[in-house]
């Protein structure tokens, strides 16, 4: 490992992160890990590249040095963002898998026992069985998870990272939510929120912010497209901020005219369901309890809507498609792994149906604490109502008709005489 001073994290919080792997790597028998997902090759290495759908991989043995496979053009990222030393590159004309099992042949490896993800989304299948026939002296077995472990709990310089994401966040929300207006466009709301947060020192995040309004709020994962913002409509906005690949999340509701009854009972219902989050939400909780937690307090609405997910996620580092680490922990019924200090959550207590015909949505982002869990935000999280939507865009909207009228009268005046 070659050390320096220049990436994300000090280089002892890698040595930690390889250390920690290998212990987990010798407890489950192996000699060697591939690991090929993005988001793992980030964590232990500080490697990051847009080209990820190329195959890419970190090759961890239990006690020689670490190396990596990558597409050429990649390897500067080695260079100039790891403490890789060793490289092992293929042209665009080469075979990615060929290289792979050429280096694990040069480093000894293709007699060992060696762990692989097979849920991969960079690995697939056809190079997987490839990998299975050509390598016929050593075992291949899946190590799903092996990264992940690490991962889970967020180390102290980590969660002050996710500081700098939630900082982006929230100005990316709160342009958003200025942003909404009767006649404005779900584009413009969108244009004004990825402006913000990237002013803010926020980076790309894995999904660009999602907009929607009036009844386009139904539509499961939409975002904005050209719709027109109608008075007395309400915007749904959800927006995750990144910095540096870690990411957090928030959701929050613009109503633009009065606030009815129903969309009220939403909005209490929610903060109820996040307050109970922050008096009860504590290590040693289970998955499934703190499930239940949230779920009952949005089941029990009488306005129609419900909790059609689950009600929280892990979030931390994520490359496109998705922001969240869900697929390491959900927080979802049946699930008996419990809170631990360093878990960090999206927690998501969102209202589908509010009427029929509305989604609105509440959220935070938490980490888990020695004695509870605090949030990474402090923007407010009642609906941003704005009562006077109607009559200010009724009253432009006669404004600009008078005016119409009064040029078409001038014209004629004008062509009479």
């Amino acid at each position: 490992m070659r050390k320096r001073d220049d990436m994300t994290f000090p280089f002892e919080e890698y040595e930690r992160r390889i250390n920690d792997l290998r212990e987990r790597i010798a407890q489950r028998r192996l000699d060697a890990v591939v690991i090929t997902d993005p988001e793992n090759i980030m964590y232990l290495t500080d490697y990051q590249t847009t080209g990820y759908s190329f195959f890419q991989a970190l090759v961890v043995p239990l006690e020689r040095e670490p190396f990596m496979i990558t597409r050429a053009l990649e390897e500067s990222n080695v260079f100039a963002r790891t403490w890789v030393e060793v490289s092992r590159p293929y042209p665009d004309t080469g075979d990615a898998i060929q290289m792979l099992l050429e280096s694990l042949r040069e480093f000894g490896l293709d007699t060992k026992r060696i762990g692989y993800e097979r849920n991969s989304y960079f690995f697939p299948a056809y190079q997987q069985d490839f990998v299975h026939t050509r390598l016929t002296k050593g075992k291949l077995l899946d190590c799903f998870g092996i990264v992940e472990q690490g991962r889970l709990r967020k180390s102290p310089v980590e969660i002050e990272l996710m500081r700098k994401a939630a900082h982006a966040t929230e100005a990316g929300m709160q342009a958003g939510i200025e942003a909404c207006q009767a006649g404005a466009t779900e584009n413009d709301i969108g244009a004004a929120i990825s402006s913000a947060m990237f002013k803010a020192g926020g980076e790309p995040p894995a999904v660009m912010p999602y907009v929607t309004s009036g009844p386009r709020t139904m539509i499961g994962h939409a975002t904005w497209e050209g719709r027109t913002v109608m008075p007395g409509e309400h915007v749904f906005l959800e927006v995750g901020g990144c910095y540096r690949r870690y990411h957090t999340a928030m959701m929050r509701t613009v109503v633009l005219g009065e606030l009815s009854d129903s969309m009220y009972k939403a909005q209490e219902t929610m903060k109820d369901a996040l307050n109970a989050v922050h008096e009860y939400f504590q290590p040693g909780m289970t998955v499934s309890d703190a499930d239940n937690l949230v779920r009952n307090i949005i089941t029990r609405n009488d306005v129609g809507a419900r909790l059609i997910t689950r009600s929280g996620y892990s979030i931390g580092i994520a490359f496109p498609p998705s922001w969240d680490e869900g697929y390491i922990m959900s927080l979802k019924q049946g699930e008996s792994s419990i809170l631990e200090e360093g878990m960090t959550f999206h927690i998501i207590p969102w209202m589908w149906g509010v009427d029929g015909n509305k989604t609105c949505g509440i959220s935070d982002t938490i980490v888990i604490t020695s004695t509870g869990c605090e949030s990474f935000f402090t923007l407010n999280r009642d609906f941003s109502v704005k009562p006077d939507q109607k009559v200010h865009t009724l009253s432009t909207a006669h404004n600009t008709k008078k005016t119409a009228q009064a040029k078409v009268i001038e014209s004629r005046e004008d062509a009479a005489s």
